[in-house]
């Protein structure tokens, strides 16, 4: 069989499953660098269904474990949209849509903001030399992304730390591709919860990004 009429059997026939097992979803298209769910990119209406990397629908998902399969007509969706539940505004993006396979998608319980500190002010007497919030560019704004707790090094103490002593801890955060946008290391992170990070590491793949960051103190 031609594999792309058999990729448009796939595409329906997971649309008659969404129709049957799905809510209703706005799908939305980010063009720009904030708001990527704002209502001028929403583009369609569709009926879907998320299942944790189970198409049997027999388990839920678990602490950790971000990633869920998407089932849905994904013919008009791409890699880097957003589909929020129009009664509940529970929020994914999709990451990936493999050929013949199922979408993968991910739960983006969190929004941030992403900033990029302006190089020291100056030095000598009076003078401020660190990073100055005021003063750091904006490359992403309120972005719904996943933040889950661990990552490399999190919450590690140093032998001489005093039992009181509380170390800041690590997190993983998950984007899509984000065209034009390259996140680096010392960027800076800020949540709907009013926490504070640091990018310690970023690494891009075919699923989008996947950065380290290290929460510091506000």
């Amino acid at each position: 069989m031609n594999p792309d009429r058999l990729q448009d059997l796939i595409y329906r026939g997971m649309g008659r499953a969404a129709l049957k097992t799905g809510q209703l979803y706005n799908a939305f298209r980010p063009s720009g660098n904030t708001n990527p769910c704002a209502a001028t990119n929403r583009y369609l209406q569709l009926r879907a269904a998320f299942n944790a990397t189970d198409p049997r629908f027999v388990r839920a998902n678990t602490y950790g474990h971000p990633v869920w399969y998407g089932v849905f007509d994904s013919a008009y969706t791409l890699p880097g949209d957003y589909l929020i539940e129009h009664e509940t505004g529970r929020t994914f993006f999709i990451a990936s849509q493999p050929p013949l396979l199922p979408v993968v998608t991910v739960l983006a319980e969190r929004i941030v903001s992403v900033l990029r500190p302006a190089g020291p002010a100056g030095f000598g007497v009076q003078a401020y030399g660190g990073v100055e919030i005021a003063t750091a560019s904006l490359l992403l704004g309120n972005w719904p992304a996943s933040m889950i707790e661990g990552g490399n090094g999190g919450g590690a103490r140093y032998a001489g730390d005093l039992p009181a002593d509380v170390r800041l801890t690590a997190f993983t955060l998950l984007l899509p591709t984000l065209p034009g946008i390259v996140p680096r290391v010392e960027d800076l992170v800020e949540d709907d919860l009013g926490r504070n990070f640091v990018v310690s590491s970023a690494e891009l793949s075919e699923l989008g990004w996947r950065l380290v960051v290290r929460q510091v103190a506000s």
